[in-house]
């Protein structure tokens, strides 16, 4: 992983064999990161992503393992008990382009990540609702 800043973005490239919430989460703890929104594209060949099911309270994972497209990967990094949180949903297409999509569990890079993340001054937590059982954004 490389990077560089400007004014309030960093430009972010993941390499080849790295998980893509992995190296995010170190990064934005090592950046001291606590707000911020996520964007990117790459390649892929393997993928965790998930779906929520409020009724059941539960996610529901799927693993791929084989060449994929990242065509869109956003979302929010926030904090929960004074830990990053990463919020990240992902779509990816495989070789006949069909697409899938999700919550995103894990990723590892094929070929290369292009990542961008806008950071924003303060910080916005995260408490669990129980109606849902979400961890929702909290502005307390």
């Amino acid at each position: 992983m490389e990077f560089q800043k400007f004014d309030d973005t960093y430009v972010i490239r993941i390499d080849r064999g790295e998980e893509v919430m992995s190296v995010l989460t170190d990064f934005c703890q090592r950046e001291g990161i606590q707000l911020g929104q996520v964007s990117a594209i790459g390649a892929a060949d393997r993928a965790t992503i998930c779906v929520y099911d409020v009724v059941e309270k539960q996610y529901f994972k799927q693993t791929f393992n084989e060449p994929m497209e990242v065509t869109s990967l956003m979302g929010t990094v926030s904090s929960k008990d004074g830990q990053v949180h990463l919020h990240l949903h992902v779509t990816l297409a495989d070789a006949n382009l069909n697409a899938r999509g999700g919550h995103l569990f894990k990723l590892v890079i094929s070929g290369t990540c292009e990542l961008f993340l806008r950071t924003l001054p303060g910080q916005v937590g995260r408490q669990l609702d129980e109606e849902t059982g979400l961890n929702v954004l909290s502005f307390q």
